[in-house]
């Protein structure tokens, strides 16, 4: 009786030294470096938004959050990518509006970017802003409208891809301004710079952190920003209002996300380490120096922006005839 006793209390012991050894690992989270999925290329305003924010917060964790750009398909790739990843807290995903109109622009929806998907935090709002390509002389939106409407078919305006955030805001804008223009789309961020420069797209609606540095340089020449108010970074450029096209208002969000099931607990940890790093001084005056608007909040808060967002774009996709091409 006594053996068995013994090796019971043995067993015991074992278990609770096991339960108790496995309760801090999983709690030691992060214990590897973190990968951040951005859907564009390096440049792009997730990018940089997602640089900016990761390097701090991999300073806070002691782990490196790596940027991971996959590009293609609109930003779908990426999202995708997030969809199948491990709800562990090491695949997060900076997204903005293509992860919700990729959804929308395909009848045969590849994911759901409401159920499928857990909202993080909001990191930085932004307006977009019209730049102009080479031999442009366009001083206000309504002489570039009149140059459209001159030469139907003419003009062309990039975008990242359709489905796009600078595709939304340039379809939006072609829409508003009843003109007859060419989409041009283009994979690597690069290029649709490089045809600006050269002049063979005539204007391409960025997230401002997108093209902050070539429009600084005077590399390229902005005509408006989207905002109600005019960029902090970027003071003497006009809104659309002031530029004569009152009627145009386009800005772009930024986000983190996870997969679906992210636990409850890492899903409050990482919201609240990002929000205490949007509200440090340094990493704030970052991004509006990119000519963004730090975000913040709950998750709750994000979600609820994103949902509400669905069901605008739903009715623009609807509105504008976007489809994929």
């Amino acid at each position: 009786m006594k053996a068995s006793h013994s090796i019971a209390a043995l067993s015991l012991a074992l278990a609770l030294a096991g339960a108790t050894g496995t309760a801090p690992a999983q709690d030691r989270w992060p214990s590897k470096s973190i990968r951040m999925i951005v859907p564009f290329t390096a440049g792009s305003a997730s990018d940089v938004l997602g640089r900016i924010v990761g390097q701090r917060l991999g300073e806070i964790h002691g782990q490196q959050w790596v940027v991971d750009n996959r590009p293609g398909a609109g930003g779908l790739i990426g999202s995708e990518l997030t969809r199948q990843a491990a709800p562990d807290g090491y695949t997060l995903a900076m997204v903005g509006q293509p992860h919700l109109s990729n959804a929308l622009l395909r009848e045969d929806k590849p994911y759901d970017p409401l159920q499928d998907f857990t909202a993080i935090s909001l990191v930085a709002s932004t307006p977009n802003v019209i730049v102009l390509g080479r031999g442009i002389g366009a001083k206000t939106i309504p002489e570039l409208i009149a140059l459209a409407k001159a030469k139907p078919g003419a003009l062309n305006y990039g975008s990242a891809g359709v489905g796009s955030s600078s595709h939304l805001a340039g379809a939006l804008f072609v829409s508003k301004a009843q003109i007859d223009v060419v989409h041009v789309p283009f994979r690597i961020g690069p290029d649709s710079r490089s045809a600006l420069i050269a002049g063979t797209i005539q204007f391409y609606v960025y997230p401002l952190p997108a093209i902050m540095t070539m429009i600084k340089a005077g590399t390229l020449r902005a005509l408006a920003v989207g905002s109600p108010k005019r960029a902090e970074a970027l003071p003497e450029v006009p809104t659309s209002a002031e530029a004569g096209f009152g009627q145009y208002r386009s800005e772009s969000w930024f986000g983190i996300i996870a997969p679906k099931a992210l636990p409850a607990r890492l899903v409050t940890r990482i919201n609240a380490d990002t929000v205490s790093v949007l509200k440090e001084p340094a990493t704030r005056g970052k991004i509006v120096q990119q000519g963004a608007v730090p975000g913040g909040g709950p998750p709750g808060h994000f979600e609820k922006m994103q949902r509400d967002e669905y069901a605008e774009l739903a009715q623009l996709i609807r509105r504008i005839g976007m489809k994929t091409q």
